[in-house]
């Protein structure tokens, strides 16, 4: 080191770099700098090698200390910057800690990227020829029945948890009053806060029936709520929302093989099985359409359904074709 640098030492110098000098150190390395221009150039020209001996060491974990530290040397003749031998044990302490840092570093802007990345992602859950049952990422559980799609972002982001619907599903919301879980289906718009109910989209209309809470259903600017036993029908082709009393839970077969009809009108209960059965009932005689029934069925076959229904309204049952007729 030149004469100017007899009272410095390069550890010192380290230590001021990484920050790790005491206050009477950092004023010695202070004085020392403002005695002349040559130890300030001294000072920059140590500090520039010192910087790019760290990016070496940080792009290269498995780097050879002995050769960074001949590294190190040469640039330091290359420049003519006399120095004293610095401490190996100074670069890699110094070398490690950057090298944390490096990870730790490249390790949050890894996380914060994918998380990020993973947040917009848009999952797709599907139900073919049968139900599938699923939870969301709020705890929301979800029932689709078959022939229908869900579709959201991976994590519920901002003021709302939206989803879209298609086909049909039941929901058992988990309760968040900040953040509204939101369902879509076609132009209905279904608001909830934590409650239960089914939403179904079939022949030209869409049905919401209430099991638990409170329910906003919304239609352009129409909009009504329901609660515990209500439903609304909406037809695709109209905004007007009809609410009425639902009577039994036909919309729960899908979910537990169980109609359940209270003083249910018999065209719904018959637009029910054919939609399950996958058959096509027709009611003849036009006043036995309102005639209401009240029973439970549990997974029972279509027949012997047909026979409750011949037996409570003394009836006939006429197979014809692909038809079967109620007269």
């Amino acid at each position: 080191m030149s004469q100017n640098n007899i009272n410095m030492n390069d550890d010192l110098l380290v230590k001021y770099l990484v920050g790790e000098t005491a206050a009477d150190e950092t004023a010695a390395v202070e004085n020392w700098l403002n005695v002349n221009k040559n130890n300030l150039k001294y000072y920059h020209d140590f500090k520039k090698i010192w910087q790019d001996s760290l990016l070496i060491a940080a792009q290269n974990t498995c780097v050879d200390e002995d050769a960074a530290w001949k590294r190190l040397q040469n640039r330091i003749h290359e420049k003519d910057v006399p120095v004293h031998t610095l401490k190996k044990s100074s670069f890699h302490w110094v070398r490690i800690a950057a090298s944390i840092l490096l990870l730790i570093t490249l390790g949050w802007f890894g996380y914060s990227y994918f998380d990020n990345k993973s947040a917009n992602t848009l999952v797709e859950i599907q139900a073919a020829n049968t139900t599938l049952n699923d939870t969301l990422p709020d705890g929301t559980t979800v029932t689709l029945n078959k022939n229908s799609s869900l579709s959201y972002t991976h994590k519920f982001r901002g003021n709302t948890r939206p989803v879209t619907l298609k086909g049909e599903a039941f929901f058992n919301v988990s309760p968040d009053k900040t953040k509204p879980f939101i369902i879509t289906i076609n132009e209905v718009t279904v608001q909830v806060v934590g409650t239960s109910f089914n939403v179904k989209n079939k022949n030209g209309k869409t049905t919401v029936d209430v099991e638990t809470g409170i329910v906003k259903v919304r239609k352009n600017q129409d909009q009504v709520e329901l609660r515990h036993g209500e439903k609304v029908i909406i037809a695709d082709l109209q905004s007007q929302l009809l609410k009425s009393i639902s009577k039994g839970k036909l919309y729960n077969y899908y979910r537990n093989k169980e109609l359940i009809c209270d003083q249910t009108p018999l065209q719904e209960l018959v637009d029910a099985l054919n939609e399950i059965y996958n058959t096509h009932i027709i009611i003849k005689n036009a006043e036995l359409q309102e005639k209401p029934i009240t029973t439970i069925f549990k997974d029972q076959s279509l027949d012997q359904i047909l026979e409750v229904i011949q037996e409570t309204f003394l009836i006939k049952i006429e197979r014809r074709n692909n038809q079967i007729l109620l007269k």
